[in-house]
């Protein structure tokens, strides 16, 4: 998967919590009205996750633009969120994280990615496919109607 080159991403520290929790809200805002409550990622602990050390931050020009929450499973690896500035939409920072997803997995010996959306989400719903995902199923989970995707990496790519 291709990236704007331009993005550069980094393990994400304490000092860009308030950075983090910026990018979240930005990102998930315009869905609270859709959904008719807040998207589980704008409920996160985002101080333990980013102890834990599962989120990784994108920045164009030095700017926080784009974050991605991940961690390995025992057969793939798990992308909790991914969030992109509004404004920073469109540039390939999402691509950029998803491909930092794929290296990742492959680092850890793992050739499946999966994450989920909220089907009220139809901008996600339109995008994953476009980025290599495939629908696996769709469930209640915690009170969201979610659609789960799956990617199998390209074995000549592990």
């Amino acid at each position: 998967m291709g990236g704007n080159p331009a993005v550069e991403i980094r393990q994400a520290v304490g000092a860009d919590e308030s950075g983090v929790r910026a990018c979240v809200d930005a990102a998930y805002d315009p869905y609270v009205e859709r959904m008719g409550k807040p998207p589980a990622p704008m409920l996160d602990d985002y101080t333990n996750l980013i102890n834990s050390e599962v989120v990784y931050i994108a920045t164009l020009d030095d700017q926080l633009v784009g974050l991605i929450v991940l961690w390995p499973k025992e057969d793939h690896l798990y992308v909790d969120n991914v969030a992109v500035l509004p404004e920073a939409q469109g540039a390939g920072v999402g691509a950029a994280l998803l491909g930092f997803a794929d290296l990742q997995a492959q680092r850890a010996g793992l050739n499946e990615i999966r994450l989920y959306t909220n089907e009220k989400m139809a901008e996600n719903i339109h995008y994953y496919p476009q980025m290599g995902f495939r629908e696996t199923h769709r469930a209640t989970d915690a009170g969201y109607q979610r659609v789960y995707y799956s990617r199998i990496l390209d074995p000549q790519q592990t």
